[in-house]
């Protein structure tokens, strides 16, 4: 029996040695998680919690592979697990803003990108890698800047900055037009469509008694204009959203291109999302 167990141990290996984080599966899968059954919050939940039991399936399109590929590569004796994360289906638009990292509760995920399929950071479940073992594997990433892009995805859902309050009620009316404009077909929808990022800074710092803060809008490199307009004829619109206030005394904006970046810039600065600046009580940002 224990020589048995060692040669299908072996295939384990074996098989895993191909995979890498962000590979994917499809076809008939299901997310196991626990609930209350005298709370229950999902309608799988729901129409499980007369039964006693408190452990729900629902079925998904598939999964994709979230741990880091050293860890996926290395003997399951020593490391048995694999974490993974379900394949849902998003339109046309909303998979534009996760591919452009504005949703950061979902990662893009190229190799499943022509299914309109997405990976959901929500729900995360773990499986023995002898179960991965026998998936289809389907590649996630095609090369070094895919791989860099999700890396970025999925370090973002864990570490996104906890902007304060007052600056969440601030930029509220920025959110919104973003938001509204995302939506629509419209000059303005297709220019902020087309930035790559949003950042802030403020100066000194988020906890000064006075704040000065500056917006970048980052445009891709060879985008100096949109549709026949100065960029500046956007950012006009979009400081005004953002009148002086409170303790933010001072308001700039630039739109620029990462090489028009410095390094102190950028890492001085955080990220704003379309569904990160929501109330504290309703993100846990």
């Amino acid at each position: 029996m224990s020589n048995e167990r060692d040669v299908w141990i072996q295939e384990v290996d074996a098989a895993l040695r191909e995979w890498r984080q962000g590979d994917c599966t499809l076809g008939e899968h299901w997310f196991l998680y626990r609930f209350n059954p005298k709370r229950p919050l999902t309608e799988d939940s729901v129409n499980l919690a007369q039964e006693e039991i408190d452990l729900a399936e629902s079925e998904v399109n598939g999964f994709a592979v979230v741990t880091q590929t050293c860890d996926i590569v290395r003997p399951c004796h020593d490391r048995p697990f694999i974490e993974v994360v379900p394949l849902v289906e998003v339109n046309q638009q909303r998979l534009y803003e996760i591919q452009r990292s504005r949703r950061p509760q979902y990662a893009y995920i190229p190799g499943v990108s022509e299914f309109i399929l997405v990976a959901d950071l929500d729900r995360v479940m773990t499986v023995e890698k002898a179960v991965v073992a026998e998936w289809e594997r389907i590649p996630g990433c095609q090369n070094d800047d895919e791989v860099r892009i999700l890396g970025q995805a999925l370090a973002r859902k864990r570490v996104r900055f906890a902007f304060p309050d007052d600056f969440i009620a601030f930029a509220q009316k920025l959110q919104n037009r973003m938001q509204d404009k995302h939506d629509k077909l419209s000059v303005e929808g297709d220019a902020l469509r087309a930035l790559r990022e949003i950042r802030v800074r403020a100066a000194p710092s988020w906890n000064a008694d006075e704040i000065e803060l500056m917006f970048w809008f980052i445009r891709n490199q060879e985008q100096v204009q949109f549709q026949e307009k100065e960029w500046h004829q956007y950012l006009e619109k979009w400081l005004k959203l953002l009148p002086e206030s409170g303790r933010f005394k001072s308001v700039h904006g630039l739109v620029v291109s990462l090489e028009d970046m410095t390094a102190k810039d950028y890492v001085e600065s955080d990220p704003l999302d379309l569904d990160h600046l929501s109330s504290r009580n309703n993100t846990g940002s």
